[in-house]
């Protein structure tokens, strides 16, 4: 997998600590999809392993049984966080 990160993206990860935790959130509407939670905090009751990333640990579910090709990690003003999405995109294909 190759991390494709924004330097506003990579900053805001240092300045909170330079971890980022990435899985998986099911939605429940008529049509279900998946899309990408990141946070510097991992999601409680989920095991996490590392996978390869040159600029700040980046963790995922151990058990993903697959990674995207490209993981974007972007940085929002309002509120202030970082998103990630699975090969571009905000639903997981």
């Amino acid at each position: 997998m190759r991390v494709v990160a924004s330097d506003s993206a990579v900053d805001l990860i240092e300045e909170r600590g330079g971890r980022l935790y990435v899985w998986l959130k099911a939605s429940r509407c008529c049509h279900p999809t998946e899309s990408l939670v990141a946070s510097e905090q991992p999601k409680p009751d989920t095991t996490f392993r590392q996978v390869p990333s040159e600029r700040f640990e980046l963790y995922v579910p151990e058990g993903l049984s697959r990674l995207p090709d490209e993981l974007h990690v972007e940085a929002r003003r309002f509120p202030r966080r970082v998103e990630a999405y699975w090969d571009g995109c905000v639903w997981v294909v």
